[in-house]
């Protein structure tokens, strides 16, 4: 005797809140940094409350076309809202993949071009004046000034990323071919990389961890006494 056929789930064209949060659950699940996953996280989240406060709109192009010009009514940087795009064709490649969208409505949002861009941003950057007065303001008489002083050597010195700083373990400072380096440093989306320590860091690394007593586990705590595991908070 045969069994008897499922019957095939027919996939939906506009999305309920419940199916929203499934996708947006599968997509911070397939990031592995941790900034990424709040950038996206804030992201979506901003999004399903656009949605879900207009009247019952189908999840197709028009719409995220239609949330493009939202987003650039608002004082939104291009690079942010794209990113915020980027974000929205992440939920409909999940939520059909998922089986939970058309796959050719999926397609059509992925289609959706960002905002262009004209010139290239390269932030606000420090020159090198004022990164020695930023230097100069830490305390480095006291214990807190000493690791004050090293993060912000290391981040100025390093260019370290504000949460591959606060991840950084002590054992990761490593001694290669005669040179100091973080090694197999792992940075945003996965990527790992050998970051070099100018001479004036190590110093400020040194001094800070003689001071502190700290031999192993985070490098950076917001008191020298706290548990090995536990470094800062951002």
């Amino acid at each position: 005797m045969s069994k008897p056929r499922r019957k095939k789930r027919t996939p939906k064209r506009v999305l309920a809140l419940p199916d929203l949060e499934q996708s947006k659950t599968a997509v911070l699940n397939s990031l592995t940094s941790k900034s990424g996953q709040r950038t996206y996280d804030r992201a979506i989240t901003d999004f399903v409350d656009w949605y879900c406060s207009e009247p019952r709109l189908a999840f197709n192009r028009t719409v995220v076309l239609r949330y493009r010009i939202f987003l650039e009514q608002k004082p939104y940087a291009p690079t942010t809202i794209n990113l915020r795009l980027a974000a929205v064709r992440r939920v409909a490649y999940e939520a059909a993949d998922s089986g939970l969208l058309s796959p050719e409505l999926a397609a059509g949002i992925r289609r959706v071009k960002g905002v262009r861009r004209i010139g290239v941003r390269v932030g606000n950057w420090l020159t090198a004046e004022q990164g020695r007065r930023l230097l100069a303001s830490a305390d480095r008489d006291s214990l807190r000034g000493k690791r004050n002083y090293a993060i912000l050597a290391m981040l100025i010195g390093c260019g370290l990323r504000r949460g591959e700083l606060l991840g950084l373990n002590v054992k990761s400072i490593q001694l290669r071919e005669e040179h100091w380096v973080i090694a197999d440093l792992l940075g945003k989306a996965g990527h790992v990389r050998t970051v070099p320590i100018p001479g004036w860091v190590k110093e400020a690394i040194e001094a800070w961890k003689e001071a502190s007593g700290i031999i192993e586990g985070a490098l950076f705590r917001s008191k020298s006494t706290r548990p090995a595991e536990s470094g800062v908070t951002e």
